[in-house]
C-alpha cells in the first residue's frame, strides 16, 4: 500500500448563508461528514473556505484518497475542480486530523497579502503557493471547534449580545415587572 497527497480547488455552488457558530453552514456539514468519512480510512489533511472557493489538501493511502476525491468530483457542491497537487509520499505529514478546518485568520489574510492576491483563488495559486498554504493547514492553531473568531462582521450588522427569543423573554419579563410596580404603587 502506498502513501499519496493531493490537493484542489474547487468554487462552491451553494449561495453563502449566514456563519453559524462562526461557519457558514454548507461548509460546516461537509466538515462533519468529510471528519467521519476520512476517521474511518485514516486520511488526513485540511480545508480552507474563502470568497466561496476550497482549497482542500488528503494525505493517506491512495485508494483511499482517489475514493475519497472521486466522491468529491460527484459532490454537487462543488463546480470547476482543480487538481493542485497529486504525488506519491513517503511518509504522513499530517497526524491525527481527520479533516482540519482552517478558518479565516490573520494567517491566511497576512498569506494572501504577502503574495499580492486580493482574493483567495487557490486554482490561480503556483505550486510553491500551495505548499504555503498547506503548511499554514497543517501548523494552524485552530482547535477543531467550528468557531471563527476572526470573522469580519457583517457590514451594517451589529453583533447581538441575546438571541431573538432571550431578548424576547427579557422584554416579557421587564413589562411584568414594570406593570407590577405600576400596581403595588397604586396600592400605596
Amino acid at each position: 500500500m502506498s502513501l499519496m497527497r493531493l490537493a484542489y480547488a474547487s468554487e462552491a455552488t451553494f449561495e453563502a448563508k449566514p456563519a453559524e457558530q462562526g461557519v457558514e453552514p454548507h461548509v460546516a456539514r461537509i466538515l462533519m461528514t468529510s471528519r467521519r468519512n476520512n476517521g474511518k480510512c485514516n486520511l488526513v489533511g485540511g480545508l480552507y473556505y474563502g470568497d466561496n472557493r476550497f482549497f482542500q489538501y488528503l494525505e493517506g493511502e491512495e485508494r483511499d484518497v482517489r475514493e475519497t476525491f472521486e466522491r468529491i468530483q460527484g459532490d454537487s457542491r462543488h463546480r470547476n475542480i482543480t487538481t493542485l497537487i497529486e504525488e506519491q509520499l513517503d511518509k504522513r505529514t499530517f497526524s491525527n486530523w481527520s479533516m482540519k478546518y482552517v478558518p479565516l485568520s490573520t494567517d491566511v489574510r497576512r498569506f494572501l497579502s504577502g503574495h499580492g492576491l486580493e482574493s483567495f483563488n487557490p486554482a490561480l495559486f503556483t505550486s510553491q503557493q500551495c505548499e504555503e498554504m498547506i503548511e499554514l493547514i497543517r501548523r494552524s492553531s485552530g482547535d477543531q471547534k467550528l468557531v471563527n473568531h476572526d470573522a469580519t462582521p457583517v457590514k451594517g450588522k451589529k453583533a447581538q449580545a441575546f438571541s431573538p427569543g432571550l431578548r424576547a423573554g427579557l422584554l416579557v419579563a421587564a413589562a411584568c415587572l414594570l406593570g407590577a410596580l405600576v400596581y403595588a404603587g397604586s396600592l400605596l
